[in-house]
């Protein structure tokens, strides 16, 4: 009963440390990363439609990101909701191949984007925090309805404190790297 309740915390954090790390995708570090135009929706024949289901989306620099569109009528509706996308990132279209180069972040960006990543840390851990609550209040109920024992529940609250550890843990090790990878110049 208690390894029930542990695995659904455990499947609750595992979530939110994969919210975390599809969010650390997103944050623009200076480096060219196709994930970085994951929220890009292009206007195809009227629907929002996500740039990767409309083109070839590569990086052949570490700098640079290319769009090749499936259809060569979309060029400026990509480049379109690039611009839009308030990424900042300048698109340069040669008729049939859209590339954005990827500027180097100034300092105080990138101070910006840490304060970004440490926000973004603390939502993933308020989501532990709260699968967390949510076992300990299940364990309770357990002990409540004289299913487990008084040792029983405090083993449980023990067990559940040591896997909320261990995914804070997760969280800061995600922000550390991604920190490290911002400041790097």
């Amino acid at each position: 009963m208690i390894q029930d309740v542990l695995d659904k915390a455990r499947t609750s954090m595992d979530k939110a440390i994969d919210a975390l790390k599809r969010e650390m995708q997103r944050v623009r570090t200076g480096r060219a990363s196709v994930t970085l135009l994951d929220e890009v929706c292009v206007d195809y024949y009227g629907t929002p439609t996500p740039l990767s289901q409309v083109a070839t989306l590569g990086v052949p620099e570490a700098r640079m990101i290319t769009v090749q569109p499936w259809e060569k009528n979309l060029l400026p509706e990509i480049e379109k909701a690039i611009y839009k996308s308030d990424l900042g990132l300048t698109p340069s279209s040669d008729g049939e191949l859209i590339r954005i180069n990827i500027p180097s972040l100034t300092e105080d960006r990138r101070k910006e984007m840490v304060k970004l990543v440490r926000t973004k840390s603390e939502d993933a851990k308020i989501s532990i925090r709260s699968a967390r609550r949510d076992a300990n209040e299940a364990v309770k109920k357990l002990e409540k309805d004289k299913e487990i024992t008084e040792d029983d529940l405090k083993r449980g609250e023990k067990d559940t404190q040591d896997l909320t550890d261990k995914y804070v843990k997760k969280c800061d090790t995600i922000v550390a790297d991604k920190e490290q990878e911002l400041m790097e110049v």
